[in-house]
């Protein structure tokens, strides 16, 4: 995935490409339209707007990573729906709606590990529970 990451910022034009919002933001609606999908039947359709997000509680804890995933403008989790992690997780759809479907690769690359993943980072370490 690195590879991936390091390619666009060697091809002239690819990174202003790829981050176009007539790029990204169908990716984003791809992606929203797949999270609430995937949240309603999942939840059971216990979905409702809160903090920024679209949230969609009381999913099976298989259903996503950590505490809770967002996937386009979804908010996938269980039970963990705190003002701090609806801060967070908002700043992950903001994020979505910026890079569109290449936010996929780019977290991957990122990597694992929340304190030197740029994505956690912007998002708020300490609101999203890694500090």
């Amino acid at each position: 995935m690195q590879r991936w990451a390091d390619a666009t910022v060697r091809v002239p034009g690819a990174r202003r490409v790829l981050l176009h919002p007539v790029i990204a933001r169908p990716g984003y609606w791809f992606a929203t339209g797949a999270g609430l999908l995937w949240g309603t039947v999942l939840s059971l359709g216990r979905i409702r707007s809160e903090g920024g997000v679209i949230v969609a509680r009381n999913c099976p804890r298989w259903a996503f990573g950590r505490g809770g995933t967002t996937i386009g403008a979804v908010y996938l989790t269980h039970n963990n729906i705190s003002s701090n992690v609806l801060e967070h997780e908002a700043v992950h759809r903001a994020q979505w709606k910026k890079y569109g479907m290449t936010f996929i690769p780019l977290y991957i690359a990122a990597g694992a590990v929340a304190s030197t993943n740029r994505f956690e980072v912007e998002a708020g370490l300490t609101k999203g529970g890694y500090a």
